[in-house]
């Protein structure tokens, strides 16, 4: 890897500022000091910047709780990102994993390995994702088993093309459903309780595949352990 570019991976330094710095004389190399940009580093190479040591962030994989009013987005709107409740540096290379609604609260992923990131999400690997869904109105009797029927063999959205993927529907309470999706179609969870006739007021994400929220608070982080990682 080029030092400039090096540079400009580990510190909050542009690619023209790390050459900057380097003109000035500000960056050794395996304790000499190394102006050209250009130069060559290797993971065993010890660069330092100011005499502060340097050294390239990995991977990381991530579990985030979040809370309604912030968006997976990276760009900056009205709202706060999920990145910017992620004390890490370079925390803005980190990209969520799938969505959640502005106002959908629950379990998101967030990593900087776009391969990874492809296998939780790939529908081809059906990786489930549990909702808490909460409702206008009460869902049982008939309207429910038509409800569940009709999840189960997929539902013909506006818009689309394709039937949803088979789903599986249960009430934990008149007004709470717990939905299980394998897909993550625009705004899905909505259109299909929609589509059945309910208004969803509420809707919260509990898990997706083997991971699940837990105890973790509302707004918190974590890092995922290897074993999750390699569960995907």
């Amino acid at each position: 890897m080029r030092l400039d570019r090096f540079l400009s991976e580990t510190t909050e330094l542009t690619r023209s500022l790390a050459k900057k710095a380097l003109h000035r004389g500000d960056v050794s190399v395996d304790g000499e000091v190394v102006k050209n940009p250009a130069t060559q580093v290797g993971e065993a190479s010890r660069v330092t910047w100011n005499d502060e040591p340097l050294a390239l962030v990995g991977l990381r994989y991530l579990l985030l709780h979040k809370p309604a009013g912030v968006e997976c987005t990276a760009r900056r709107t009205l709202y706060p990102r999920a990145i910017d409740l992620v004390d890490l540096p370079k925390a803005e290379r980190l990209q969520t994993v799938g969505r959640l609604d502005v106002d959908t609260t629950g379990l998101v992923l967030l990593t900087d390995d776009g391969q990874w990131s492809h296998r939780v999400t790939s529908p081809k690997h059906r990786r489930g994702k549990v909702y808490r869904v909460t409702l206008a109105e009460p869902l049982e009797g008939e309207a429910l088993a038509r409800a569940v029927e009709a999840f189960a063999e997929g539902v013909m959205l506006d818009g689309e093309e394709k039937p949803t993927r088979s789903a599986e529907l249960a009430m934990r309470e008149p007004t709470v459903a717990e939905l299980t999706l394998y897909e993550g179609k625009y705004h899905q969870v909505k259109r299909m309780f929609a589509a059945v006739g309910h208004h969803v007021v509420a809707l919260h994400r509990e898990s997706i595949g083997p991971l699940a929220l837990g105890d973790l608070p509302e707004g918190e982080w974590r890092e995922l352990t290897a074993e999750e990682i390699a569960a995907f």
